[in-house]
């Protein structure tokens, strides 16, 4: 199998791109869960709890991301 490495700075776009998307998904589902939830069906509620656990995980996988992006930034400075 050929692995390729992502160029550096492709990853640090991604990885900024996925802390954002993550912050955007765990906010949607705090306003679901908590603050929208006297108007909402059940299912529309415990999709959103759902959310509030996937978008932390995105934030941290999209951290990680950017701390390797920034590491190979600077071994190649």
């Amino acid at each position: 199998m050929n692995m390729q490495r992502l160029d550096p700075h492709r990853l640090l776009v991604l990885a900024n791109f996925s802390m954002m998307l993550g912050l955007l998904v765990l906010l949607l589902g705090i306003a679901g869960a908590y603050v929208f939830d006297r108007h909402l069906m059940l299912g529309t509620i415990v999709a959103s709890h759902a959310l509030v656990i996937l978008g932390p995980t995105a934030l941290k996988i999209g951290y990680v991301m950017r701390l390797l992006a920034q590491r190979h930034l600077a071994l190649s400075a």
